[in-house]
Parts: C-alpha cells; structure tokens; sequence
C-alpha cells in the first residue's frame, strides 16, 4: 500500500517545517488532484494507523480534497474540467494541457 508511504513523506515534512510543534498540529489539509491515483478513504487509514506508531499525531485531524482535473484548450483559450476521461474542450479540440489533477500537497495546516 503505497499510502502508507505518502502519509509518511507527509509527517516528515511536517516534522521538518514545524519541529517542535508538531504536537500543537490540530488539522492538515491534502489536495489531491485526481490523477495522483490517491483514494483518501486509503490515506485516511493509512495516518490512522500511523497514529498508533506515532502519538504525537493523535490530535491531528486529516482532510482529504480530491481535486478534479482542469485542462486548457490552446484553441479557444479556455479552462475546462475533464470528465470521464475526456480531454476534449466544449469547443471540441482535444487537449493534454493538465493545469490541475496531478498534484498531491499539504495545503493547510491549523494549530491548537
């Protein structure tokens, strides 16, 4: 299970950004775009069962937001959600320009 990696990357850069405050970490927030190939149903189990190895955590509070995938069509200039695998802009000119979908961040993190 390749989440359990990720929301280990995702505490060690937490622990490097806020050393001695990890513990004061109330809520983080993950976006995910969606084809980052990321489940946050696996994330989420995957902190909780770090939080057993790990106490520190256990006052954390994990969000998960899936981001859809934006592309832009060259032809008209547009920015456009793809849907069901489509990458083909209302003006009908395909188009693999991914603006968003393939991130995966920390993009908030509240303290007590």
């Amino acid at each position: 299970m390749h989440e359990i990696s990720i929301v280990r990357n995702i505490i060690s850069n937490l622990e490097e950004q806020y050393q001695d405050r990890l513990q004061e970490i109330s809520k983080v927030k993950i976006e995910a775009g969606l084809l980052c190939n990321v489940q946050p149903i696996l994330i989420q189990n995957a902190f909780e069962a770090l939080i057993l190895e790990d106490r520190r955590l256990e006052n954390i509070d994990l969000e998960v937001v899936l981001l859809p995938v934006i592309a832009n069509c060259k032809k008209c200039e547009k920015d456009f959600e793809v849907k069901l695998h489509k990458f083909v802009c209302s003006c009908g000119e395909p188009s693999r320009d991914i603006i968003q979908g393939e991130e995966l961040r920390i993009s908030q993190v509240d303290f007590f």
